[in-house]
């Protein structure tokens, strides 16, 4: 079996109904995983993905849940288990959103606590209610989505964003030094994107000038995120934990 094969593997995918968890839940199956994919209020886009899934061979479900909700949670986690016949052998955390762009001094704590939720109190649940199931595995993959927002403070109004996803960078690598050796944990962090994020919040002329400021001279594609997380979910990422995968065409270098 080749290293970057998902034979075999369970995995679960939140937000997997569309842009990058849609990518990363496709990608997965074409390398051989089985998927549950974990929505909000996309069902129809989640239940194309589950037919997608299907004509390529694999099993897949599209289970509903608000991942800011621990009951929730424990119900979602509770289904991906009896899918996968006791297994989740992958975490996506993919689950998160931009609402509104908007000045922190008119800005109303009802806004940032909602971005903080949904970008960062997801994960700490998801994570919470998944580890031990990972447990008793003795081994599971965790990969939590971040953003380049999390080193440049993200856009103009989008403050509680880029916190969030800072939040989460931190989170991810002290959660791997708890969970080493047998539970890697990682993140991603995707750059400007062809997703409808960016398209909602970016406007035309801010695109254009990203463009001129990314090496690489072009938006990244979702599937490019996608291999990243094959990368970290496959046995070529056995050596790799508490690290950040920056997936940027070059607009931010660490």
């Amino acid at each position: 079996m080749h290293k970057f094969s998902l034979e075999g593997k369970r995995a679960l995918v939140t937000g997997g109904g569309t842009g990058l968890g849609r990518a990363i839940a496709i990608e997965f199956a074409k390398f051989g995983a089985d998927v549950v994919l974990n929505y909000n209020s996309s069902k129809k886009n989640a239940e194309e993905v589950v037919e997608i899934i299907k004509s390529l061979g694999r099993n897949a479900i599209a289970i509903q849940a608000d991942v800011t909700n621990e009951q929730q949670v424990i119900n979602l986690i509770n289904n991906a288990v009896e899918f996968g016949d006791g297994k989740i052998d992958v975490l996506v955390n993919n689950a998160g959103n931009i609402f509104e762009s908007v000045p922190v001094s008119e800005m109303d704590v009802s806004l940032w606590q909602k971005t903080m939720d949904v970008n960062m109190t997801s994960i700490f649940l998801v994570c919470k209610y998944v580890i031990p199931v990972m447990k008793r595995q003795n081994r599971g993959r965790i990969i939590n989505m971040s953003s380049v927002a999390a080193h440049n403070g993200g856009g103009i109004g989008t403050i509680p964003y880029a916190a969030s996803k800072a939040a989460v960078q931190a989170f991810s690598k002290g959660l791997a030094k708890e969970l080493a050796p047998n539970i890697l944990v990682n993140c991603i962090a995707p750059g400007v994107i062809d997703t409808r994020i960016h398209q909602a919040y970016i406007s035309e002329e801010a695109r254009v000038n990203n463009l001129q400021r990314i090496p690489l001279k072009r938006e990244g594609k979702p599937e490019e995120i996608a291999g990243a997380a094959i990368l970290l979910a496959s046995e070529y990422g056995s050596y790799i934990t508490g690290e950040m995968i920056e997936v940027n065409g070059g607009i931010y270098m660490d």
